[in-house]
């Protein structure tokens, strides 16, 4: 049993750390999934935990987290019509299959591993965000037929590997097929829904060796519950802040931020 002072330095991270994921999801429209894997690494590194299986723990309640804010924003994007339930219908059993791959990928990585592939993937992301123009296309309209049947997974299945919803893979792509940026933030919440669901049903029953204290399978319940609760309380605030001033220029600079946290991640696992 962890003394009383560690676990509140654990739970006043986690608030930070869920705080944070908050506002920068609600200001930007990125999943707080980006912020909260690295987050979760630093937390529970700090607080001696540094099993094989660690960044296990932070995808998947990363994810689990992810179950919950997404559910929530597709339902106020469904109240606003906004939702493109047809790409959603047609996306989502690619997704889902796709996720479940991810899972069991994950479940036979050890953290170097994932650590390597996320730092990879997180400047992926970094250079669109920081690089990407809203005029660059693909086509005209989403894939469909055998195109849609190799993206779909692919989507799902990289998500899982770096534990987050639909928004920083989904929303560029409906982005580069012709579908208004509004259309595809809400739909992309429909997609983290189908990601995170079967992902965190598998990593509950995924063992693992050196979690931190009070962790379910992969998903470490402290961390998932302490993170809700402070996006739910601090996500409105980053929407207010974007509506007041221009998010362009800090969208570029969280590019940097990332940039800069996959760069460190890879120099971890270059042992340097």
């Amino acid at each position: 049993m962890p003394e009383t002072g560690e676990l509140i330095t654990m739970a006043g991270l986690l608030l930070a750390i869920g705080g944070f994921a908050g506002v920068i999801a609600g200001l930007l429209g990125v999943g707080g999934g980006i912020v909260l894997v690295p987050a979760f690494f630093f937390a529970f590194t700090t607080l001696g935990y540094g099993g094989p299986d660690l960044m296990q723990v932070c995808l998947a309640t990363s994810l689990a987290t992810i179950c919950v804010t997404s559910l929530r924003s597709l339902h106020a994007h469904h109240r606003k019509g906004a939702v493109d339930w047809a790409i959603l219908r047609g996306w989502a059993p690619g997704i889902a299959l796709g996720a479940v791959a991810g899972v069991v990928v994950v479940s036979g990585l050890r953290t170097p591993v994932l650590q390597a592939i996320f730092g990879t993937l997180a400047l992926l992301v970094a250079s669109y965000l920081g690089l990407g123009r809203s005029h660059w296309r693909l086509g005209a309209a989403m894939p469909s037929g055998a195109a849609r049947a190799l993206m779909s997974p692919a989507v799902g299945f990289l998500s899982v590997l770096m534990g987050i919803g639909g928004g920083s893979f989904g929303v560029p792509l409906m982005s580069l097929y012709g579908v208004p940026i509004h259309r595809a933030v809400a739909t992309a919440a429909g997609f983290g829904v189908v990601i995170a669901m079967p992902s965190v049903t598998g990593f509950l029953m995924t063992a693992t060796d050196g979690a931190p204290p009070y962790t379910a399978g992969a998903v470490n319940l402290p961390a998932f519950t302490l993170v809700i609760a402070m996006t739910l309380v601090t996500t409105p605030w980053g929407v207010r802040l974007a509506h007041a001033m221009d998010p362009a220029p800090l969208r570029k600079v969280f590019a940097g931020f990332l940039a800069v946290v996959a760069l460190n991640m890879l120099r971890k696992v270059a042992g340097y």
